[in-house]
């Protein structure tokens, strides 16, 4: 270091990118660039299905996701579909069953053709910022309590939130029960094309964050 105008002024060594670093660099920036693009949204939107005959419907979900799950039960074979969710939207804490997005779903399905013997609601009393982690731990106890013996579920939900409700269910019901992931895709957007669109903007970049606060912050309870 060095020193001049009677001490006021200092000149130090520092060290910067060569045009290798700077190559390296732009690399980088374009590698992640190119995942955001291309690679996000199958990601997010992920479907995986496992041999089951419960399908699981998050009630919370718009009515082209219920339409699809009426055809995946149709298509599927299954025997039973439950839907999950806890107090609908505007309503500040739990009041009764029939006031939860599980009841909501349940009676959306029955409208679009899946007969009431199949439907089973199962709400979550809870209301707070984990709901998807809550509605399945509802869900979980709701098999223990009615001694239901499950191995195998497939959960359906909405686009690019699936990722994160795969990670969520798969957490509560844990290594005994293989869960499976089935994704409903947004019909408001080009999927190829998600940026163009303000909606697929703002569902890649919200669920994209929440997954990571899922996968690497999130503390489950038991």
């Amino acid at each position: 270091m060095k020193q001049g105008l009677w001490g006021l002024f200092t000149r130090r060594e520092r060290w910067g990118l060569s045009w290798r670093g700077w190559l390296v660099a732009g690399l980088i920036i374009l590698s992640i660039g190119w995942f955001i693009l291309f690679e996000i949204r199958p990601f997010l939107a992920v479907t995986h299905r496992v041999d089951s005959r419960v399908l699981v419907v998050e009630g919370w979900i718009h009515e082209y996701a219920i339409v699809e799950a009426v055809q995946e039960f149709n298509d599927g074979h299954y025997q039973e579909v439950y839907t999950t969710g806890g107090p609908v939207e505007g309503i500040s804490a739990y009041v009764n069953d029939f006031q939860t997005s599980a009841s909501v779903g349940a009676n959306l399905l029955k409208k679009n053709g899946i007969p009431d013997r199949f439907v089973q609601m199962v709400p979550s009393h809870v209301m707070d910022r984990d709901r998807t982690y809550s509605s399945a731990l509802a869900l979980r106890d709701w098999f223990r309590k009615h001694n239901i013996p499950v191995q195998r579920i497939n959960v359906l939900t909405e686009d690019a939130h699936a990722r994160r409700t795969w990670l969520l269910f798969q957490e509560a019901f844990g290594k005994n029960v293989q869960v499976g992931i089935i994704s409903a895709p947004n019909p408001s957007y080009d999927a190829s094309h998600w940026w163009r669109y303000s909606e697929g903007v703002r569902d890649m970049i919200g669920e994209g964050l929440a997954y990571i606060y899922a996968k690497f912050f999130f503390w489950p309870k038991t």
